[in-house]
Parts: C-alpha cells; sequence; structure tokens
C-alpha cells in the first residue's frame, strides 16, 4: 500500500470514532428512501436483467470508475435500486458509476453459476463503455455491500479461477481495488452461521461438505490470496451481516499476504454504509476515492 493511501486510511480510522452515537437503519426504511436515477441504463446482455446504470461526472475525463453492486442476499426480492444515491453521491465526487444488476436467486438463471457469471459479464463489459465513454480503465474498484460485498471480492480474485472453472474468463478486467462494505466474504460460514438465512446455500445450490468446488470457486476467502488492495468498512452495531465475519476475514486475508484493512465504525448498522446522509458515508467515499485515484 503506497504511504498516501496509509495516510487516509490513518484518517479514516480516526474518523470513526465520531459514530459510536449513529442511529441504525432497518431494510424498509432504507427501501422508502427516494433514491437518484441514472442518467444512462445500459444492457450488458441479453437477459431483461443484465443491465448497469452508468452515472458520469462532469467534464472530460477521462474518470476513474466504481463497479457498485448491490446486496439483498443474492435474492430476487432486491434490487439495485437503494445503491442509487450511494451511486451518485460516488459520482460528485468524481468517479464515474456502473451500478450493475445480475440474476438472483429466484430470478431464471440465477444462483450458480448465473449470478456469478453476470457480475463477471457486467464488469468486463466496461471495455465497450469506454468506447463511447472517457473511461480510465486502469483505475477501477469494485464497491459491493452485503452479499455484493461478496461479489466485489469475488471480482477481485476471478483472475486466479482455473481454465476448467464455469466461471473462467481469459482476461477479466484488472481491478485497482476492491472497497467492501458490510460484505459476506465466506460463504460457508454464512450458510452455518444462518446469515440471509440459508441463501448462501440456495446462491450455490447446495452445502459445501457436498459442491466443495463451487466453494472454492466462489467464495473469497477460499481464493485467498485476492492479489488486489482490500478495504473492508463493517459497522460494528451490523445485525443482518455480523462485524466478526469482516475481522475473521481480514485476519485471514492478511495471513495470506493480501494487503487489505478493516475500517470497523462504531454505532453503524448494516445500511448506514450505503447512505450518503449518514455520518459513516465520509468513510466509504474516501475509502472508494483514495483506491480510484
Amino acid at each position: 500500500m503506497s504511504a498516501g493511501r496509509n495516510l487516509l486510511l490513518t484518517f479514516l480510522l480516526a474518523m470513526c470514532c465520531n459514530f459510536a452515537d449513529a442511529q441504525t437503519l432497518s431494510t424498509q426504511e432504507v427501501l422508502r428512501i427516494p433514491q437518484a436515477k441514472a442518467d444512462r441504463r445500459i444492457a450488458y446482455g441479453s437477459d431483461p436483467l443484465q443491465f448497469g446504470d452508468l452515472r458520469m461526472p462532469p467534464g472530460k475525463g477521462p474518470f476513474p470508475v466504481a463497479i457498485v453492486i448491490h446486496g439483498g442476499c443474492w435474492s430476487a426480492e432486491y434490487d439495485l435500486g437503494y445503491m442509487g444515491n450511494a451511486s451518485a453521491a460516488l459520482t460528485r465526487a468524481g468517479i464515474a458509476t456502473w451500478t450493475i444488476e445480475y440474476r438472483r436467486v429466484g430470478n431464471t438463471g440465477g444462483g450458480w453459476p448465473g449470478t456469478f457469471q453476470d457480475v463477471a459479464k457486467a464488469a468486463d463489459y466496461l471495455r465497450e463503455l469506454a468506447k463511447e465513454y472517457p473511461l480510465d480503465l486502469s483505475r477501477v474498484v469494485a464497491v459491493g455491500h452485503s452479499a455484493g460485498g461478496h461479489l466485489a471480492l469475488w471480482l477481485g480474485a476471478r483472475h486466479k479461477l482455473p481454465k476448467s472453472s464455469e466461471l473462467y474468463a481469459s482476461d477479466p478486467i484488472a481491478l485497482r481495488g476492491v472497497v467492501s462494505l458490510a460484505g459476506i466474504a465466506d460463504l460457508a460460514q454464512a450458510g452455518a452461521e444462518n446469515v440471509c438465512g440459508d441463501m448462501a446455500y440456495q446462491l450455490m445450490g447446495g452445502q459445501p461438505d457436498a459442491l466443495a468446488s463451487r466453494y472454492q470457486q466462489g467464495s473469497p476467502v477460499e481464493l485467498l490470496p485476492l492479489g488486489v488492495e482490500q478495504v473492508l468498512i463493517h459497522g460494528e452495531s451490523d445485525k443482518l451481516v455480523p462485524h466478526k465475519l469482516s475481522v475473521e476475514y481480514e485476519s485471514r486475508a492478511r495471513k495470506s499476504g493480501d494487503d487489505v484493512k478493516l475500517v470497523s465504525v462504531p454505532g453503524a448498522g448494516h445500511f448506514e454504509l450505503v447512505v450518503p446522509m449518514s455520518a459513516a458515508w465520509k468513510i466509504v467515499e474516501g475509502a472508494v476515492v483514495g483506491l480510484a485515484k
């Protein structure tokens, strides 16, 4: 990690102590917040759910890019809508955002392997978008919340997949870094501890004892070291994805040799990290801008 980025993360960690009195938001409260709409909705595939919202900062560019991946326990019940304000805020900070939709559990073709394949296809579609929009593909960051944090970390790891994998791509787009917001980095642990109920098992099509190869290809913790810089941001009061999941993943990632930092936010729950009017948002925006610029 560069000296500049070390200073940035030191600043972010110092800021955390100011948020102990943060109010935690429920799922329904977040879903009721009006969201900024994107100027451009662009298909990256033929399925109705294979699209993304592109937001461009003003000016000539080229601009760094954040691939923004929503969560929702990989379930068809939740879509990219609640990430609109977060994406718009990053764009105001000078970062182009490509907020992607993908097939999820409950959608035709969702789960294994379609969910992973969609996210990979959407990420690689940046090369097509760069032909028309001023995107700097040397400065691409993946940002994911909750189940989207799992997928963002997986994007950072997929260059390690063998050619025999259903998820293999010969030339995956390179990432400068990953920002995981309350991400689910260990699918087997998530299933065993009832994080998102049994949705991790539904995503993978079964439990790890029967499908070890799938978990080795799809769970970030099984792909360590990822070989890409990672910032994990997690609210200490998160009741949906326990903070300890990021603590344990950071320890394993660091031991593997990865460049990884966990920023724990006292008083923050699951959704404050993606609500720009929350106190915790400054930490998120700072981390993304620090990696992308």
